[in-house]
């Protein structure tokens, strides 16, 4: 019954148009009611040791560094580099897409910022050369979405922190899927592109080539610096984040320039506003996760899933089906913050990886951020190439599709996530 009380007092909260913070704050003292443990100090203690986390101090610094490298220059020079190298292919602009979203995944781990960044550069691109918007702004989302797995990801630290898991090694356990998303992408496009016989951009001489990559090559070196370090063992992921901005700033204002003194209040602005939301998220959520531990939901939930426990892989389509189905009302920190502790002691009690099933976790979440009516990065898209939703969700279809295949492999073969992170921690 206890379950019963925390969803419907959720969704009732939800429905009545209060943000997810409030509505996980209503739902818990919905909970405590019916346990009859109201207290007011329940939810001030919870939510204050929800926000004091030192893991979590790099969600702000990675949201800083995404902002500094947005208006240090780094984006555009990114683009410059896809367009040089693949831009003369056919349906070329979109091949320079999907490698900015990689790349720029690499950079901040934020797939709201990284997709408008890279939807605001080469919309308007692609609509010059002659592009299906739709289809365009369809596939920018689809590829947006990568960020969440590529290290650094917020989406990871989140999860690192509610399930008790190594933040470090999630970082490393999602290089190769994110690579997998992109690859989908690739293979995706290519077969639109020959169908629909998309334009071309004309080809760079070599030493243009080169030109792009050397004004890129600062943007191109971060993502090493992260992981190389995030391997040696010389930072923490919150280091890294650290390490982010001061390196942002530096190739903002020493290398490239483009950053000013008086952008910095805006950004830090910026950047405190999104760290806000999350963070007050996050700590409303320790209430409702205290809560649902004392009410001994996650046992509940075990009991249900019990006859799946013998089949790790069964259990694995299951609940990744159930995130399918909550990722398309529910937004990505959200699904994380509430599903999270539900099913970790279900995952540990079947045998499976934690990290492995992480990486399964916030891909599968990821997905949800393109996937109707929420879909937030497919919104975003569609404000920024001024196309109407319905159509963008239409052309995101055959994108959605290619990384839920992705997803599904992984499912079936652990090893495609698991043998690369044994190498990374060797």
């Amino acid at each position: 019954m206890i379950v019963l009380v925390f969803v419907l007092s959720l969704l009732a909260a939800m429905a009545l148009g209060m943000p997810i913070a409030f509505a996980l704050m209503v739902s818990s003292m919905a909970m405590m009611a019916w346990m009859d443990i109201f207290n007011a100090q329940i939810l001030a203690q919870n939510m204050l040791s929800g926000a004091d986390s030192f893991p979590l101090m790099a969600i702000p610094f990675f949201v800083l560094a995404g902002e500094l490298m947005n208006a240090g220059g780094i984006s555009r020079r990114i683009v410059g580099v896809a367009g040089a190298w693949v831009g003369h292919f056919k349906g070329g602009l979109g091949y320079v897409a999907i490698f900015a979203c990689v790349i720029m995944a690499s950079l901040s781990g934020s797939a709201i910022a990284d997709t408008a960044a890279v939807a605001a550069l080469l919309i308007p691109m692609m609509r010059k050369a002659g592009y299906n918007m739709p289809r365009a702004s369809g596939l920018i989302a689809s590829g947006g979405i990568i960020a969440p797995i590529i290290p650094p990801s917020i989406g990871f630290v989140m999860f690192g922190v509610v399930a008790n898991v190594s933040i470090t090694s999630l970082f490393l356990a999602g290089i190769v899927p994110g690579l997998l998303m992109a690859i989908a992408l690739v293979g995706t496009w290519m077969f639109q592109a020959k169908r629909d016989d998309m334009p071309r951009g004309e080809k760079a001489t070599m030493q243009e080539r080169w030109s792009a990559t050397f004004a890129g090559v600062w943007a191109l070196l971060l993502p090493v610096l992260i992981v190389g370090g995030l391997k040696g063992g010389f930072f923490t992921p919150t280091e890294a984040a650290v390490v982010a901005v001061f390196y942002a700033v530096f190739v903002g204002f020493v290398v490239y320039r483009e950053l000013k003194v008086s952008q910095l209040y805006a950004l830090l602005l910026a950047a405190g506003k999104t760290s806000a939301v999350v963070m007050f998220l996050v700590a409303a959520a320790q209430v409702t996760a205290w809560l649902i531990a004392a009410a001994n939901i996650p046992m509940v939930v075990a009991d249900l899933l019990q006859p799946l426990v013998g089949s790790p892989t069964l259990l694995l389509l299951v609940i990744m089906l159930l995130i399918v189905v909550v990722g398309t009302a529910l937004d990505f920190a959200p699904t994380i913050l509430i599903l999270a502790p539900v099913l970790m002691p279900v995952v540990r009690m079947a045998g499976i990886d934690p990290v492995y099933f992480g990486v399964l976790f916030i891909m599968n979440n990821a997905i949800g951020l393109i996937t109707p009516p929420v879909g937030t990065v497919l919104n975003v898209v569609a404000g920024v190439a001024r196309e109407r939703l319905e159509s963008v969700i239409r052309a995101v279809l055959p994108y959605l599709a290619a990384q839920l295949g992705v997803l599904l492999l992984l499912v079936l073969f652990p090893q495609i996530v698991l043998a690369p992170l044994r190498f990374f921690l060797r």
